[in-house]
């Protein structure tokens, strides 16, 4: 692989990595529309909820491509739910606490340690790519052909 190829991939997965980030304040930001739709009652609510949950999940398919599901979903989660609970606790809406606090710190402790072990640079679909460029055709995935 060529050094032009090994800067364009890091680039790629650094924006990969934006991109997850953006979508869990994103989910953050759809899970408080929710809360405060009151059951999709509340029009303005409703229509952030929907607008936010799709450009977090856009966001989310955006980084599976470049960062191991796993990580990209544990990330995704954890980051999101912290910064949910997070606001709820600034906003009152929930009780703040110091072990609350402690245990987000670990969360995103947590998330940090998933980004920081890293993980190979192999593109998440090289397999089926390999058989598509080979001349075949891919594999079918399961429960979908013969």
């Amino acid at each position: 692989m060529s050094a032009k190829n090994v800067g364009t991939r890091k680039n790629v997965t650094t924006v990969a990595w934006v991109v997850l980030l953006a979508s869990a304040v994103l989910e953050a930001v759809w899970a408080t529309a929710l809360h405060a739709s009151h059951g999709f009652t509340v029009l303005p609510d409703t229509i952030v909820f929907v607008v936010a949950l799709s450009a977090s999940m856009l966001g989310l398919g955006y980084a599976a491509k470049h960062i191991p599901i796993g990580t990209a979903y544990a990330i995704w989660t954890g980051v999101g739910a912290a910064l949910t609970v997070a606001w709820a606790m600034l906003t009152g809406t929930e009780t703040a606490s110091l072990l609350k606090a402690l245990f987000l710190v670990g969360i995103i402790g947590c998330a940090i340690g998933l980004k920081l072990v890293g993980h190979d640079d192999a593109p998440q679909d090289a397999a089926s790519d390999s058989d598509v460029t080979a001349g075949g055709p891919p594999a079918p995935r399961p429960g979908h052909g013969a």
